[in-house]
């Protein structure tokens, strides 16, 4: 990092993570700066009201500020109004997880979830919303990469890293030849579906969602619970209002800001 600017968001990316605040010398130990300048840095982002120091003379943490931002901005795109709908009825067809990634620059980010589950056993994605998703392992990630070329999703993949960084599941693709025969199936289905890949003991089932007139990918929704309840045989029973919502999150994309200054 060698701008003032690329360390101050490195910061910031790094307390979006850690919502009870962190110590000086732990966010610069995990961003391999030296602590004075990570101090200068957070006295500056202080003053312009992006972050705080808590607890007297200790940790640091976001302030709503940045979220704020975001929220006026996904608000101002309409992506927010126009699937909220089309997500909370799959949520409410499958009893599950449902969650939209939408891509953006190269990587594939989740920004719309319902949660149809009402069972205590059941995954919580709140730490995941906003987060770019790790596409070799996830349903989402697979199914957005079947829907480009071998080698733009290598590309990709290769820049975000194949294996994930944190507990990566049984499952998952530990080679570029893994990832292809996982692609393979993809296209030949038409629909990714994992079990214990993204995460131990997670099943989930996701389809691309595509532009409608051109057809380009642009992100992925899917379902996804625990795999002792989400077996093969419930997760076919997913795939038509699966598919019905990826074409109506595609269709419904026409009337998003984000999607149309992309035309």
């Amino acid at each position: 990092m060698s701008s003032a600017l690329a360390k101050a968001l490195s910061v910031m990316e790094f307390l979006a993570y850690q919502p009870i605040g962190s110590a000086v010398s732990d966010i610069a130990k995990s961003l391999d700066m030296p602590i004075s300048g990570v101090h200068r840095l957070l006295k500056e982002l202080e003053g312009l009201g992006y972050v705080r120091q808590v607890r007297g003379m200790g940790d640091y943490e976001l302030t709503i500020k940045l979220a704020s931002l975001g929220l006026a901005f996904l608000g101002q795109t309409g992506i927010g109004n126009i699937s909220q709908p089309i997500l909370d009825e799959l949520a409410q067809q499958t009893r599950e997880l449902v969650r939209l990634s939408l891509a953006d620059n190269g990587d594939l980010v989740w920004v719309g979830v319902s949660q149809g589950s009402t069972s205590a056993l059941r995954y919580q994605p709140g730490q995941d919303q906003g987060k770019v998703v790790h596409l070799a392992s996830s349903a989402g990630g697979q199914a957005w990469l079947a829907g480009m070329s071998d080698e733009e999703a290598i590309s990709l993949v290769m820049r975000q890293g194949l294996v994930k960084d944190n507990a990566p599941g049984v499952s998952a693709p530990v080679t570029v030849a893994d990832l292809l025969s996982v692609l393979k199936t993809v296209r030949e289905r038409g629909y990714a579906v994992n079990h214990d890949s993204y995460l131990d003991g997670m099943a989930a089932i996701a389809m691309v969602v595509r532009n409608p007139d051109s057809g380009e990918p642009i992100g992925a929704v899917s379902v996804a619970g625990p795999s002792v309840r989400v077996t093969p045989e419930v997760m076919d029973t997913y795939v038509e209002p699966l598919r019905r919502a990826a074409i109506a999150l595609g269709d419904a994309s026409r009337a998003s800001l984000y999607f149309s200054k992309r035309e």
